[in-house]
């Protein structure tokens, strides 16, 4: 599956500098920290109103059909969801009517090999040259009752966009698990 990142990896005058890479280390290392903490209207505010967020299934396949093995956009998808359809999770979460979530899990994000760019704007339109692409790796352990425990692994491809404040914001994030098959119970977790 290619991502807006794999032009980065090859064409270094794109890359960001060291002082916007450790802005967005401590970006998502704060994310982190919300959610491992359950703060997940905190955690909303590090998002963009308009906001894609999406994790597509994957298949096992042989290796000359590899390009088969993410599911395309319109195919089935662990999540699929926009800003609006989060915030509606979250005070689900909080109604007492999540039962896969009551009691609470606990969770620890790990973040690493961070890789940051500029946004190519020609290519993504409502992006400019100051939001940036970035390429991250996660391992996200999950603790719920006494025997649940579900490990995840993957990589992000986010697009930041940075406010007019200087801030940043998760405009979209596409998720590749790498695990084809979840044995886990539920998928509740954010990533």
């Amino acid at each position: 599956m290619s991502t807006p990142f794999d032009r980065v990896r090859s064409a270094a005058a794109t890359r960001a500098d060291r002082e916007t890479h450790f802005e967005v280390e401590q970006f998502y290392y704060e994310e982190a920290a919300l959610l491992d903490e359950g703060r997940y209207a905190d955690w909303l505010d590090l998002l963009a109103d308009d906001l894609d967020y999406w994790m597509p299934t994957r298949t096992n396949r042989l290796r000359r059909q590899q390009a088969l093995s993410v599911a395309a956009r319109g195919e089935a998808a662990f999540y699929d969801e926009t800003k609006e359809s989060l915030a509606w999770r979250i005070r689900r979460f909080d109604s007492g009517m999540a039962w896969a979530e009551d009691p609470p899990s606990r969770t620890r994000h790990l973040i690493g090999n961070v890789m940051v760019g500029h946004v190519d704007a020609a290519e993504h339109e409502g992006f400019s040259q100051n939001d940036l692409v970035v390429q991250s790796t996660f391992l996200v352990y999950r603790n719920r009752l006494e025997r649940e425990e579900n490990v995840f692994a993957g990589t992000r491809t986010d697009i930041l966009r940075r406010t007019e404040d200087g801030d940043l914001r998760v405009a979209r994030r596409t998720i590749l698990l790498d695990q084809n098959v979840l044995l886990a119970k539920n998928i509740s977790t954010f990533f």
